[in-house]
């Protein structure tokens, strides 16, 4: 009996620290110290024979199940009836209040989050999960048990005793689906199929090789206990230590659900999991009650669904296009597909190793995603279409000039750095971008010209450009020329950490830059930096510390930023004054437009140097829109959120009220 009791306690703790590492993501104990407690709590079951239900030795997965038994709901599990427009929920809305009219029911709306995985219903007796289930058709669905025992987020045992059942949902985070591809045989095509297909495999090991997550977000079966509101629930689920998401808005009415979701479709792009919408509750039970259901829906529920951001497509073809450090990078043209509300043509597949594990052939359909705004990826290739498609042939000279390429790793790269025109041409663009030396006026057709017709064939020698040469090429005027030229002599005054980022050393990002900036203080400093004390730096690891030193160690290149430092370029090192207190400290400004007095870099640093949040959106929680010449959309929408009658802290500013307030 002593043992038992320690089992015991050893499980509520080890379920303690579960809870605070998984859910609250704020670990209370060390990995040594945990692997501690667990490893005496195996061998407690081991010698005694005995595990207790709620063990979380149990989460690993146990033997395979020879199939999936039905499981009838305590309560149906209800679909939700769809809108995608403001009219529709008005309409909505409309309804709602003419089934209410003559009571006195309020109508207040609550917004959560609409997951896309696979729904859960938890059923707990006496404080214990004892049966875990699919939604299936509402009524009767299938018992999972042993696979949802596996995901750490679902508590295994809960402080309330009573009858209940919790509904939620199974999901894959974007991030644990990349690192999992990273050394998956087969990569998986999506996440919401890899949790479904997890949750609904017969071997509770591979849905715990999955390491899924999960959310909760209503309880539907309950005995002892009532609840006045959704809100109440969301308290319950949290006091019982479920995982609920952090995003829950309260609205007194229709139009502020209206204006959140406009909010939310630019906000919610850096979600680390799948959405394909909102959900819109009313708030309190007994307007639920009031309401009903229809056949299909419940009367009380809207789900508002975005724009897909996952799609198939099929794939035409895969070229191969060469990068500014010589690299291969297999770009994928597709049959055009609408995606987040964008017509997409071409995506992204990383590298020739890629290919082979996504299996995508020409002529063959593939799962495609795009998530932050970012340039789509090809997921994987849907088999069933691949039976008559092409394989993608291997490269074994460079597409621009045709030296033999060397592979490196699992990467392709052209050898030819002194003459093919893809890695000057875009190396050239780099070092003139606007995070890097910021050559306003300077373009990717520019850099071809001029390679082509004045045979420029490095960065240094942008600064031996003259007004003489320039003015024979085609579409350079008179105006134009000396715009570059002045430019170019612009730049040659410069922040360390914007010429350390115009270099182009591979893998090292701005904030890379920035760091090495920080830390060394000028460029001497930096060029001799030894890899045991790059190594130290904050997110230099060694496949960026080992790039780091081999850049500066080329003699080519050593030659090459010695010409700069020659031609006038002077990199400093600024350091930025601590802000005390400014008009723009702590607050979230957007810049659109063109402006006079400033590029868009220097108000970006400036901004930041004054203590605001520079943000590309504009949205309700904006403080202030900088507008240039030429503002376009994000003026518009400032101008419309003012224009809205709903009380806003938001002012649209011209670049003089700018300069006057600093």
């Amino acid at each position: 009996m002593d043992k038992i009791e320690r089992m015991k306690g050893l499980i509520a703790e080890i379920n303690k620290h579960n809870y605070q590492y998984y859910v609250k993501d704020n670990p209370t104990i060390s990995d040594q110290e945990y692997d501690a407690l667990y490893d005496e709590l195996v061998e407690l079951e081991r010698e005694i024979g005995e595990i207790l239900p709620d063990s979380p030795t149990q989460r690993v997965g146990g033997a395979p199940l020879k199939n999936f038994q039905p499981h009838t709901h305590l309560a149906p599990l209800w679909s939700l009836d769809k809108s995608k427009t403001a009219a529709e929920l008005l309409s909505w809305d409309t309804r709602v209040k003419k089934l209410l009219d003559g009571t006195n029911h309020p109508i207040e709306y609550v917004m959560e989050l609409k997951f896309d995985g696979l729904t859960l219903n938890l059923t707990y007796e006496d404080g214990l999960l004892v049966q875990a289930a699919t939604r299936g058709n509402g009524v009767v669905g299938e018992g999972i048990l042993k696979q949802v025992k596996t995901i750490k987020t679902v508590p295994l045992a809960i402080a309330h005793k009573g009858k209940i059942e919790v509904q939620g949902e199974g999901i894959m985070k974007l991030s644990v689906l990349e690192k999992y591809n990273e050394t998956a045989a087969e990569p998986l095509k999506n996440a919401r199929n890899a949790a479904a297909g997890a949750l609904r495999n017969l071997d509770p090991k591979t849905t715990a090789k999955r390491n899924l997550d999960a959310f909760f977000y209503n309880v539907g079966y309950y005995e002892e206990m009532d609840f006045n509101n959704h809100l109440e629930i969301i308290d319950f689920l949290k006091s019982n230590e479920f995982p609920v998401n952090g995003y829950l808005k309260h609205c007194k009415d229709i139009n502020e659900v209206i204006e959140e979701i406009e909010d939310l479709k630019e906000e919610l792009k850096d979600l680390d999991f799948l959405i394909d919408g909102i959900v819109i509750k009313i708030n309190h039970i007994a307007t639920r009650k009031a309401l009903g259901y229809t056949q299909k829906f419940p009367r009380w529920a809207m789900a508002f669904k975005f724009e897909a951001q996952e799609v198939t497509t099929k794939l035409k073809d895969v070229v191969w296009q060469v990068g500014r450090t010589g690299k291969l990078t297999p770009s994928a043209e597709l049959e055009a597909v609408d995606i987040g509300g964008v017509t997409v043509s071409r995506a992204t597949l990383n590298n020739w190793e890629d290919i082979q594990r996504k299996r995508v052939k020409i002529g063959c359909n593939v799962w495609l995603r795009r998530s932050n705004d970012v340039i789509p990826e090809i997921m994987g290739a849907i088999e069933e279409t691949c039976e008559d498609a092409i394989p993608v042939t291997k490269p074994v000279e460079c597409p621009a000039c045709g030296s033999e390429v060397v592979e490196k790793g699992a990467h392709i790269f052209c050898p030819n750095s002194l003459s093919c025109k893809p890695q000057l041409v875009s190396r050239i663009v780099h070092y003139a971008s606007r995070d890097a030396m910021d050559i306003e006026g300077f373009s990717e057709k520019t850099a071809e010209q001029l390679f082509e017709s004045l045979g420029l064939k490095g960065i240094a020698d942008l600064y031996d450009l003259n007004f003489h040469d320039l003015i024979k090429l085609e579409r350079f005027g008179e105006k134009k020329a000396q715009n570059l030229l002045d430019a170019i002599e612009k730049s040659k005054d410069c922040q360390l950490d914007s010429f350390v980022y115009a270099l182009g050393i591979p893998n090292v990002g701005r904030k890379t830059a920035g760091d090495l900036a920080k830390h060394f203080k000028s460029l001497e400093a930096i060029r001799g930096a030894k890899y045991d004390e790059l190594i130290l730096l904050p997110d230099v690891g060694d496949i960026v510390a080992k790039s780091i030193v081999e850049f500066f160690e080329d003699e080519t290149i050593s030659k090459s930023i010695e010409k700069l430092l020659e031609a006038g370029v002077k990199p400093q090192y600024e350091v930025l004054e601590e802000v005390e207190n400014t008009t723009f400290k702590d607050k979230t400004v957007v810049v659109t437009g063109t402006l006079e007095h400033f590029s868009r870099k220097e108000i970006k640093d400036l901004l930041e140097k004054l203590g605001a949040k520079v943000a590309g959106s504009v949205s309700k929680k904006t403080d202030y829109v900088i507008a240039g010449e030429e503002a376009g959309s994000k003026l518009e929408k400032a101008q419309e959120i003012i224009d809205s009658g709903v009380e806003t802290k938001l002012r649209i500013l011209s670049e003089k009220d700018f300069m006057d307030m600093t």
